[in-house]
């Protein structure tokens, strides 16, 4: 008789012992499987999977659970300009690697504040921008041509 209880790949003593925080710097390592269709050379329908790892750097702004099973990090960092959240489970098997590569004291223990501090300050630099203008161009006197203009010569 098989038992029921399954058993992870992930040492759950090392991600406990990480005892990630709000305002910690991570770079969180992510397997992920990609599936391809295609067909082989007798013309059947193939499916290739193709697995790959990678990194998702930013700002942890909120730890959930703690170290339970269930726990889960919201990890925030900018790309392009744009503002981009994922939320990982802290026990995932699809998790290769967790790294923290700075830690931050911080007063609270939920950084979402981060969010609206973000766009206050874009919304800053674009009000600056508006009030900057560009400089106007100088209006160009009418000239008279040469062929034309009155010259007296004095001798």
């Amino acid at each position: 008789m098989e038992s029921a209880v399954k058993t992870s790949s992930v040492d759950m003593k090392t991600r406990a012992g990480l005892k990630l925080r709000a305002g910690d710097t991570v770079r969180v390592w992510q397997n992920i499987v990609e599936l391809k269709q295609g067909k082989a050379a007798n013309k059947k329908e193939v499916v290739t999977k193709n697995t790959r790892r990678q990194a998702f750097e930013g700002t942890v702004l909120a730890v959930k659970h703690g170290a339970e099973a269930g726990a889960t990090f919201t990890v925030r960092r900018v790309a392009s300009g744009v503002g981009v959240e994922r939320i990982f489970p802290l026990y995932s098997p699809a998790l290769d690697v967790i790294e923290i590569l700075r830690r931050a004291r911080t007063r609270r223990a939920k950084l979402y504040f981060i969010r609206r501090k973000a766009a206050r300050e874009v919304s800053r630099v674009m009000r600056k921008q508006m009030q900057v203008q560009a400089p106007k161009e100088p209006v160009a006197e009418e000239t008279v041509p040469a062929t034309e203009s009155k010259e007296t010569t004095v001798e």
